[in-house]
């Protein structure tokens, strides 16, 4: 029937639609005035008064100050409220749970760290991440039920078929087939699921060096090999979420890994991963190798034989570039992707050297010649994947003013 909420083209829709624009100008430019807001959505002044009035009645904007050092009279700003929403993300590891909490700008509000070494079971995990949120919520100043999203990036994927965590058998406790359904009764607000690259990716393709690519595929390494891969602007994720696993994919240059999801590893991870930087370091008689966790490690002598520019370390570095265009020239190949994004500290460290080397291999090693370039969110990037996710969601469900 016309008129209704939801039918297109109706007065409440267009308004709504209108609404959603202002909104998102208001986040994407800061406090902007009345006149500044009607220019940027074509909208005339009466009806940009008539908007501005509807969202500051809805708590969707507040009024934020005037305009300064321009002729004539002070202009009145707006901004959107940032209490309008708030949504939370958590990272999670073997080692830790690392949560925060933003609110709708994007500002993070509170963040907090949890440690879990050791073995843990199902009922262990859903204290931990409860113990994590409330750190952070708690840090934020605010209570559990004021967040209104929550994502949680973990290895691997949870099976959409079965529920069930796959390709993370390194994970303790989260393989449970009833997780999620005590998550879910333990939390108040709607949680998503997500593999720790593939958040990543929403973090460069939002914020960082993927923004405005529809196609690219992103390289990760820390202390798993995997991969991003986004397409028409959408992640990929596969029939069991297990798309991007690319530590598992057979490669030359190392034997045939069999049973791998067993051996949590496979040909390219034995190639290229972290673990096999310190390996290659003795190879080349490199003394004094780093201490710390096979990425700690591993980053460390990248970023060293970045610096040093010849002799062992230069091989390494020259090595280690080939060992990642092999994995590379598969994916180029079959995904011909716009960019590759080499994310993850062990790829970040070796910065502007480690990058040219890769890309000047992969363009021996494959037909396709995507262009290549590190990761600009470098500072907890599942983190700051999960939030903008979980923002997402939540803006979506706030800024919709046609209910």
């Amino acid at each position: 029937m016309a008129g209704t909420a939801g039918t297109p083209g109706t007065p409440r829709v267009l308004r709504a639609m209108n609404d959603r624009a202002a909104l998102d100008l208001l986040l994407e430019h800061g406090p902007l005035s009345r006149t500044r807001i009607g220019k940027l959505t074509g909208l005339s002044k009466p009806t940009a008064s008539q908007l501005l009035a509807r969202l500051e009645a809805a708590g969707l904007v507040l009024a934020t100050g005037t305009s300064e050092g321009r002729p004539g009279p002070n202009a009145q700003l707006y901004s959107v409220n940032p209490a309008a929403a708030y949504a939370a993300g958590l990272d999670v590891n073997p080692a830790r749970i690392r949560a925060a909490v933003a609110d709708v700008t994007g500002r993070t509000v509170g963040e907090y760290e949890l440690p879990t070494p050791g073995r843990r079971s199902a009922q262990s995990v859903v204290r931990q991440v409860t113990d994590a949120l409330d750190g952070a919520v708690k840090a934020a100043g605010l209570a559990r039920d004021d967040v209104r999203r929550l994502v949680i990036g973990t290895p691997g994927a949870f099976d959409p078929n079965t529920g069930r965590l796959r390709y993370a058998s390194h994970l303790p406790g989260w393989h449970s087939p009833a997780l999620l359904d005590d998550l879910a009764a333990a939390l108040p607000m709607p949680v998503e699921y997500e593999n720790d690259v593939n958040l990543v990716a929403i973090a460069e393709q939002r914020l960082g060096a993927a923004r405005g690519h529809g196609d690219f595929v992103l390289l990760w390494n820390e202390e798993g090999l995997g991969a991003a891969l986004v397409l028409g602007g959408r992640l990929h994720r596969g029939w069991t979420g297990g798309a991007g696993e690319v530590g598992f994919l057979p490669v030359p240059g190392t034997p045939l890994v069999r049973q791998v999801t067993k051996a949590n590893s496979g040909g390219y991870q034995e190639l290229a991963g972290a673990q096999s930087l310190p390996r290659l370091a003795g190879e080349l008689g490199i003394g004094d190798l780093p201490t710390g966790s096979h990425s700690e490690a591993a980053a460390a002598l990248v970023a060293r034989a970045a610096d040093h520019g010849s002799g062992p370390h230069h091989e390494l570095l020259r090595t280690y570039a080939t060992r990642l265009a092999t994995g590379l020239a598969s994916l180029v190949s079959v995904l011909d992707p716009e960019l590759v994004v080499l994310s993850g500290t062990v790829l970040t460290s070796g910065g502007e050297v480690l990058r040219a080397l890769v890309q000047a291999e992969l363009e021996e090693l494959a037909a396709a010649r995507p262009r290549l370039v590190v990761g600009d969110v470098q500072e907890h990037p599942v983190l700051r994947g999960a939030l903008e996710s979980a923002l997402a969601t939540a803006r979506d469900e706030v800024f919709d003013t046609s209910r």
